[in-house]
Parts: structure tokens; C-alpha cells; sequence
């Protein structure tokens, strides 16, 4: 890793008291139990002086650095950023961007078409029964209108399409219980990265949550085609 001079860095090595006044400027939360913290992650690894006290070199203030910025701007886990720092330790190349989906407005675009469930089962193909069915196993959330009529959306009329095709082939809908069930935990482990944002409903904190949202659902659903058609190609050629 590269280390870049501030202001206020003179070659160290540094007190953590000098350390959190370097880098408090920027982050004036930071705190001596944070720094701890960061240590006790594995993030930095000050020497230690003859008496035992920490000591920083320019080299931990970048790191703390990077760290609190890798997390205030892109609210990544502590996990990811020590991978992130252990690629570089290595020599390994960090100038490769990730491949990136659609933008949030395009994944995220609604159009407001609401649909009843006969309007579904025609633009599916699915039955009453099979529609019934599935929101029994909450496959399906409809919505329930003012004068109770229940109403589906559009992305319902997706999930009927693909749900009709594997009804088709001979499941059942409490089969399809085990896809809904991955996809509840997907959404809870994506959540995970934008709940600090969505703690604060200000207009860029939630479009920085809906890029999150939008480009982890989208590389996660790559992520489970390749896996389930590697799995079955194997059970092909086995």
C-alpha cells in the first residue's frame, strides 16, 4: 500500500494521541477504542516502543485512513477492507473495477401497473388455484387496496411467469417455498451493507443505498445462475 503524506505527518512514529489528531480533521469521531479496535482486527500493526506503548508509522495513519473512508463512503464491511489491504500487501493488482449492472433508476423503474389475480393468471398463464397457491407460500406479497381488492405488481407478473414454467415441469407450489427462502436470505444479507444509510433518510444516503442494492441483487443473481448451471452440468456429465 502506498503511503501518502498529510499535513501534520512528520515521519513518525506516532503516539495513537498524534495518530487521532492527524487523522481527526477528517474524522473527528475517531476515538483511542476505535484505533484499538482497528488493531485488534488485524487492520494495523503498530510496533511497540521499550515501555510498551504504541507506536504509528505513516504507513498505520494511511491505513487508518483508508479504513474510515472505506467505510463512510462505501460502507463496506471490516472484513472486506482487510482483504482489500492484504491484496495490496501481496502485490496483487487492485486496479480492476468490477463489472457493474444496471443503475438503480433502470433496475428500480416501476411503471405503477397493478394487476388482479385474474389479470395475473392471464399474463402468466398460472391459475387462480396456482396464484392462491403461492401467496399462501408468500411467494407473492400482493398489496390490498382501500376497498379491499388485492392487487399484484409488476414484477408479480415476472415471478408468475418463472413460477408457471417450473410448476409446469412438474413442482408444486410448496416447492418453490425453498427458492423464496433464498431469496429472503439474499435480501437480509444485502441489507446488512445499506442499514446505516437507510438510518438516515436523507436524499444522497438513500441513492448511495440503492446503487448498493441495485448491484449487489443484480451480481448475486449472476452469482446463483453460474453456480446452480455449474452444479447442473455436473449432474449431467456424472
Amino acid at each position: 500500500m502506498t503511503t501518502t503524506r498529510f499535513e501534520g505527518m512528520n515521519g513518525g512514529p506516532y503516539s495513537i494521541g498524534e495518530l487521532i489528531n492527524i487523522v481527526q480533521p477528517e474524522f473527528p469521531d475517531l476515538t483511542v477504542s476505535k484505533v484499538r479496535f482497528l488493531e485488534g482486527q488485524g487492520l494495523i500493526t503498530p510496533r511497540r516502543s521499550p515501555a510498551g506503548y504504541r507506536m504509528f508509522s505513516d504507513d498505520d495513519v494511511a491505513r487508518v485512513q483508508y479504513v474510515l473512508r472505506e467505510q463512510r463512503d462505501h460502507f463496506l464491511p471490516l472484513k472486506v477492507i482487510k482483504s482489500k489491504l492484504t491484496a495490496w500487501e501481496r502485490g496483487d493488482d487492485s486496479s480492476n473495477q468490477p463489472d457493474t449492472g444496471l443503475p438503480p433508476e433502470a433496475y428500480f423503474r416501476v411503471t405503477g401497473t397493478l394487476l388482479t389475480d385474474d389479470e395475473l393468471s392471464r399474463a402468466s398463464g398460472l391459475s387462480l388455484r396456482q396464484i392462491h397457491d403461492l401467496v399462501a407460500e408468500n411467494v407473492f406479497e400482493p398489496r390490498q387496496l382501500a376497498d379491499r381488492t388485492v392487487v399484484f405488481d409488476e414484477e408479480d407478473v415476472a415471478t408468475a411467469r418463472a413460477a408457471h414454467r417450473l410448476l409446469t415441469q412438474g413442482l408444486e407450489a410448496r416447492h418453490l417455498r425453498t427458492l423464496r427462502l433464498g431469496a429472503e436470505r439474499e435480501v437480509d444479507l444485502i441489507r446488512q451493507l445499506v442499514a446505516p444509510l437507510l438510518r438516515h433518510r436523507n436524499p444522497d444516503n438513500r441513492h448511495k443505498a440503492a446503487e448498493v442494492l441495485a448491484d449487489c441483487a443484480q451480481a448475486g443473481a449472476t452469482l446463483q445462475e453460474s453456480m446452480v448451471k455449474s452444479r447442473l452440468r455436473k449432474l449431467l456429465d456424472g
